[in-house]
């Protein structure tokens, strides 16, 4: 309840401050009419810009952004002061970002969150701004003191940014907030820098030469744009890479078809709601798609693939072997530890390696048992926390599915940390 009421206090502001925006630009009519038209115009681009399809950039039209932080910071127009207020950028800022989603909205994209996230960032930017420097606040400010007093606002802008969006993606999905905040902020000195200062520089030179400024200083952002979209498209293309080395296993007959793929869902759904930030998401992603990947190596197949009944001794057997054939494909150092030590007694695993374990032991387990299965296999797993699997993995495990549907008939939902599975698609994160 409390993950929804967020997500509506969030919408709802933004909502009522876009009305009031809107209200009051309609009533006293725009200021400094080419400016507010340039600023739109390079707003609307900015979103035109974004990508139609493929993966997700965690700021996916930084034109759009740097545009709209920049209107709001503007106090001047080559030379002469500006006197557009908080609701007339709110206003221009909004509407060009409509006309700017036009083709995600007619694709049936859903661009309402990212809306959200601009009419709050520009609306705090420009309430810092707008009414101190109408008021002359500013009129003493100049050369190094006035760049570094823009450069502040709008680090304190996408500071808020990051925390609005870490809120909206936790009331969307339920994941643990705290991680998605961190992820949100380790971004910030990546895209988030040249939004920064793509932003302070064209609100500079706005007030300085004027709005030629604008195109000249958006080549820049368009570039770093343009490279952060095939940067994805490499990490896309890896992953799918990944993906098909661990459908080997499959197309062999030595596990059926779609485990790994079932066990990377899973599993990054539990890495989630036990906090883990977005990298080591990636790495227990790639580790479960290729954690049986050392069954290659066997001469008689186990049956079924199901190898969480085998000996001690000959789990971690094919965990090296799979480890050593990891290490052959590229995908990296940590991920071929996870494959190594999913075998290894659990106090002595990462915690990928301890969360491959119990997913994979609960996915052989469940598989063909019936509607009585999930109940059953989550009972033998905790009676295997003594030494064998992680207890707070698997009550992790049992949250996911609860919270899934998986196990709430019968089952008493468990209390902890997170309590959110959200989507529980294998890769469903950012790409950047």
């Amino acid at each position: 309840m409390t993950v929804r009421r967020s997500h509506v206090a969030l919408h709802s502001a933004a909502g009522l401050l876009v009305a009031v925006s809107l209200l009051v630009t309609f009533l006293t009519g725009v200021e400094d009419r080419p400016v507010a038209l340039a600023f739109g115009i390079l707003v609307a681009v900015g979103e035109l810009t974004r990508p139609q399809s493929g993966p997700r950039l965690r700021e996916a039209a930084p034109l759009g952004a740097a545009g709209s932080l920049s209107y709001a910071l503007v106090g001047g127009h080559a030379g002469h002061p500006t006197h557009h207020g908080v609701t007339q950028v709110v206003a221009v800022v909004v509407a060009a970002s409509l006309l700017g989603s036009v083709p995600q909205l007619a694709r049936g994209q859903a661009v309402l969150d990212h809306l959200v996230r601009r009419v709050l960032a520009v609306g705090f930017a420009a309430v810092c701004f707008q009414p101190l420097h109408n008021r002359g606040v500013f009129d003493g400010w100049s050369g190094p003191a006035y760049a570094l007093l823009l450069s502040a606002l709008l680090v304190l802008t996408v500071l808020c940014d990051a925390v609005v969006a870490a809120a909206l993606a936790h009331s969307r999905t339920g994941w643990p907030f705290t991680p998605l905040l961190r992820d949100e902020l380790r971004a910030v000195p990546g895209i988030g820098s040249a939004v920064c200062a793509t932003g302070a520089v064209m609100a500079l030179a706005v007030s300085v030469v004027g709005l030629w400024a604008l195109p000249v200083f958006s080549v820049p952002l368009l570039l770093t744009q343009l490279s952060l979209r095939r940067y994805a498209a490499v990490r896309a293309t890896y992953r799918q890479t990944i993906a098909s080395l661990a459908r080997a296993t499959e197309i062999a007959g030595y596990t059926p078809a779609g485990h790994a793929r079932r066990v990377a869902a899973l599993s990054q759904a539990v890495g989630r709601d036990l906090g883990l930030p977005e990298p080591e998401l990636a790495v227990l992603e790639y580790a479960a798609l290729m954690h049986d990947i050392g069954q290659l190596s066997l001469v008689d197949p186990v049956p079924a693939g199901a190898t969480a009944g085998l000996p001690a001794a000959q789990q971690r057997r094919i965990a090296l072997l799979g480890g050593a054939v990891v290490r052959q494909t590229g995908a990296g150092a940590e991920v071929a530890t996870v494959v190594e030590r999913q075998a290894d007694p659990y106090p002595e695993q990462p915690v990928a390696a301890r969360i491959v374990r119990v997913v994979n032991a609960y996915e052989e387990k469940v598989r063909g048992s019936g509607p009585g299965g999930p109940l059953t296999a989550l009972e033998e797993l905790r009676l295997g926390t003594g030494g064998e699997y992680a207890p707070e993995v698997v009550e992790a495990l049992a949250r996911v599915l609860w919270n899934m549907g998986v196990a709430r008939r019968g089952y008493p939902r468990t209390s902890g940390p997170g309590g959110g599975a959200g989507r529980l698609a294998a890769g469903d994160g950012w790409a950047v």
